[in-house]
């Protein structure tokens, strides 16, 4: 079931979470070549399964375009894991895999008896990888909650919004973004040292601790001057202008970023150098900071009669850091997406012809490719079942009648 020519196309992955931090782990294995199983029930179906937008707005668990983003090239395996006789079938496929993942509450998969100790009386060799909220120990590990919750006890939503309102929740779970790419890092590592070693090992990430390496610039700076990071809109503490400025179009966006005086000069000129630009009250830098929300509006009315794409350009050309803001129905079309292959178009039984996430890499020799659509509920299980853990068409047959694959 797998591709041997990919980096990791011998590696088998049991992937036993769900929403999106251990799926989003699984898809950068699985888009290297790994076997990805996805173990799937419906008396537990994955949250993101029933969240749109569904393809024609007719909702069904095979309908998600939310889950098909993040589950190309994987195997969906149903098996409920509350059933007797369930995880004796998880045991046998544990015995043949190289890596399971799981990001549920601590506790919960050794409640199930498939926890870390039992796994290696199973596979003395195996890699388990526990990507949990807040870690496996601790005095808040089994807090409850999900990427939008843990987005506040990181502190992005401290810093997000405006200085004159309450904060604001980034766009879904930023840490469910954050953490995968740092866990399947770990996992590749862990492979390594297994190649080396012939010994496995236990992985406890918490998506938490993950999540606040990308906000250690302001971690730093509290540390060695005591400031606290605030709420500052789209201003930035070193720059100015530096924002999002309005463009000819409906709700269309060009965003602006100057830094040095050489930047501020070449801006200054692409705008025409206007008279205001040599008031004093723009003079330097720590003036034109004084007076950021002026010079905001002065520069759009300049990018109110130019298009977003104009602006970028006219910016870039003279070495202004500048890029337009794309929507949803602009990123399909972008020349620079397209040319990247970044979005694979792959034929799904209920979707169609859909588009689902490549991968921001390249490699030159075990090219990252969509292979696989991501799955329908279900749809691999007797696959799993007859040609990984070599399960008898009988055997099959009996378990599913007694709702096993479930």
């Amino acid at each position: 079931m797998n591709s041997r020519s990919l980096a990791l196309g011998d590696v088998i992955v049991i992937d036993f979470g769900w929403i999106l931090a251990a799926p989003v782990t699984s898809k950068f294995l699985a888009d290297l070549g790994a076997t990805v199983i996805r173990v799937e029930s419906v008396h537990k179906l994955d949250g993101i399964r029933t969240t749109p937008p569904f393809r024609d707005n007719r909702p069904g668990i095979d309908r998600s375009g939310y889950f098909a983003m993040y589950n190309p090239n994987k195997y969906s395996m149903a098996l409920n894991l509350k059933h007797p006789k369930a995880v004796g079938v998880a045991e046998r496929l544990i015995a043949k895999s190289d890596v399971v993942i799981e990001n549920f509450v601590p506790g919960a998969m050794k409640r199930l008896g498939l926890d870390y100790e039992n796994l290696t009386k199973i596979k003395p060799d195996i890699i388990m990888l526990s990507l949990s909220m807040l870690g496996q120990t601790g005095p808040y590990a089994k807090h409850l909650g999900f990427g939008i919750q843990l987005t506040g006890l990181t502190g992005f939503t401290h810093i997000t919004g405006w200085p004159d309102r309450d904060p604001v929740q980034p766009y879904a779970g930023v840490t469910d973004a954050c953490a995968p790419n740092l866990a399947a890092g770990a996992v590749i590592a862990a492979l390594i040292h297994r190649r080396k070693t012939g010994k496995g090992q236990y992985l406890d990430m918490s998506q938490n601790e993950a999540s606040i390496q990308y906000l250690s610039p302001l971690v730093l700076d509290y540390i060695t001057s005591g400031r606290i990071a605030s709420k500052c809109g789209n201003n930035h503490a070193f720059a100015v202008p530096h924002g999002a400025f309005q463009c000819i179009g409906d709700d269309r966006w060009c965003t602006i970023a100057v830094f040095t005086d050489d930047e501020w000069k070449a801006f200054c000129k692409v705008l025409g150098d206007p008279e205001w630009a040599h008031n004093s009250k723009f003079s330097n830098f720590l003036e034109r900071k004084k007076h950021e929300d002026e010079l905001n509006l002065l520069i759009t009315e300049w990018t109110k009669q130019h298009t977003a794409e104009q602006v970028m350009h006219l910016m870039q050309a003279a070495g202004v850091p500048a890029g337009v803001v794309l929507s949803p129905d602009n990123l399909l079309d972008d020349p620079q997406w397209k040319h990247r292959n970044f979005f694979w178009y792959l034929d799904h039984p209920e979707l169609g012809n859909y588009p689902h996430f490549g991968e921001s890499f390249q490699l030159s020799r075990t090219p990252v490719a969509g292979r696989m659509p991501a799955p329908c509920f279900g749809q691999h299980t007797e696959k799993v079942c007859t040609e990984v853990i070599h399960m008898s068409d009988t055997e099959f047959a009996e378990l599913l009648g007694e709702g096993v694959f479930e």
